[in-house]
């Protein structure tokens, strides 16, 4: 108490000696300003979106264990679906409602409200059309990852501090028209001076907008298949993506700022994940060239062997994870060209209008993917009776499906959502414990003990908050 004392009385005699000016000086933090320029909060909350969709980390992102493209060693919680003892649910909430979510707001807020005579309406409009695409995808992120989720109240603390959770379904509704709004807004002016997708091209983030319109829309194939006709005719009408140099692509530079993967596989010294059993002996099956790329040769050239997914692997005696994984500039994508495919070779096998059939586009899917990671003679692939979209097994879910979920093999969230919207490929249980594949993560600990009430009806509402809880548009 008596070191308290003193302290405080030092403060008062110290501040007692200073002019208001010095008082208003010491007042400000230098590492948090209160002003903040937009193009400076959207390059952050790009880069944080980027990284968190593409992370490995376990204390982040698990999603490349949820797609069973990956298992793990010594630690192998995550990979048998216990995601609470590292609260994964409350930091991926709280990376992308804060760091993503609210820096878009207020940089869309710093825009409208700039009096720069040189920034036309036009270029205000561009902007916050940028922000709007990032902001809608990271919405849907958030959806398609827990279901009903605070959407309407959010990031209004002062007037709401405990918001309700929005349904869903209600929420894909209002991106729908938030995106519409977005896609002509891109029409003209120019965009935010720090952008890390296109730097600066508007036309590439219209495509952009209008792929990720797509993406909302064959979401929604399965639960509302009147309103995904018509949200997926209308893009590709608009006009979507069309190679692999339309993928909205952030490129990691240096060491200093580096893809977040190597920094799980290289900088951090560990060997806590190797391939797992369900992609190798999926793609050995197949005799998939994309093997050289996806995997090591650590066995010896060509010898692929993926580790029992869930169980407690010795690194060395399995396959390890490919060398263009362990590069800090390897690229990272929130929507490539091979995921367009596969959503117009899906929406061609219904039926609906998009400009070529299911095979074609799930050939296309095939050759970005190929193209993607440098693997040559795609034509031989396709070729392969089980492969070939004519005879290659099952209905047209299980074809698309299986291929789709191989090319999303370096975006796990995609793959787990491949997985629970066609249910193929069949994943394995994990050895350990047996547990059943997650379908969405559970709400945060935060939200159960500080939101209780809106949690208790969210939870209710998606009817139960359990990790085998499915979406709206999960059907079937």
């Amino acid at each position: 108490m008596k070191k308290i004392f003193i302290t405080v009385f030092s403060l008062i005699l110290l501040s007692s000696c200073m002019s208001d000016d010095k008082l208003e000086d010491y007042n400000t933090d230098p590492k948090n300003p209160t002003e903040v320029e937009a193009d400076f909060l959207f390059n952050a909350a790009t880069k944080s979106l980027v990284d968190q969709m593409t992370n490995t980390s376990v204390n982040f992102n698990v999603y490349r264990l949820l797609a069973q493209y990956w298992t793990e060693t010594t630690y192998i919680d995550e990979a048998n679906y216990n995601l609470t003892n590292r609260n994964i649910p409350q930091a991926h909430w709280s990376e992308m409602y804060r760091d993503v979510l609210l820096d878009l707001t207020t940089a869309k807020e710093i825009v409208m409200a700039d009096t720069d005579p040189n920034l036309t309406e036009a270029d205000k409009a561009a902007r916050i059309a940028q922000a709007e695409v990032l902001s809608i995808y990271a919405w849907q992120q958030l959806v398609d990852t827990y279901g009903n989720i605070p959407y309407s109240e959010a990031f209004k603390p002062k007037e709401i501090p405990l918001p309700v959770y929005d349904a869903a379904a209600d929420i894909y509704g209002d991106l729908l028209a938030r995106i519409d709004v977005a896609i002509s807004d891109l029409s003209s002016g120019t965009g935010f001076s720090i952008d890390n997708l296109y730097e600066g091209d508007l036309t590439a983030w219209q495509r952009f907008a209008t792929s990720l319109k797509l993406r909302l829309g064959i979401r929604l194939a399965d639960v509302n298949p009147s309103l995904a006709q018509t949200v997926v005719e209308s893009a590709y009408s608009t006009g979507v993506f069309g190679s692999n140099a339309d993928n909205a692509s952030f490129v990691y530079l240096s060491a200093s700022n580096p893809n977040p993967v190597w920094l799980s596989l290289v900088q951090s010294g560990r060997t806590d994940f190797i391939v797992a059993n369900t992609t190798v002996d999926f793609m050995n099956n197949l005799n998939d060239p994309r093997r050289s790329a996806y995997f090591d040769d650590n066995l010896g050239v060509g010898v692929y062997v993926g580790g029992p997914y869930g169980d407690s692997n010795t690194f060395s005696d399995y396959t390890h994870i490919g060398d263009i994984m362990h590069e800090f500039t390897t690229p990272a994508c929130l929507i490539d060209y091979a995921e367009v495919s596969f959503y117009l070779a899906e929406a061609a096998a219904r039926g609906w209008s998009v400009g070529g059939t299911a095979e074609e586009h799930y050939n296309n899917g095939i050759t970005a993917s190929f193209e993607y990671w440098g693997i040559p003679d795609v034509a031989t692939y396709l070729a392969n009776p089980d492969v070939a979209y004519d005879t290659a097994p099952g209905d047209w879910r299980e074809k698309i499906g299986n291929q789709f979920w191989l090319a999303m093999y370096n975006r796990g969230f995609e793959g787990w959502t491949v997985w629970r919207k066609f249910d193929t490929p069949a994943f394995n249980l994990p050895v350990n414990t047996g547990n059943p594949v997650p379908t969405r993560y559970t709400y945060p600990v935060n939200e159960q003990n500080l939101n209780e009430v809106n949690w208790e009806a969210a939870s209710t509402a998606i009817g139960g908050d359990a990790q085998t809880t499915k979406l709206f548009w999960d059907m079937n």
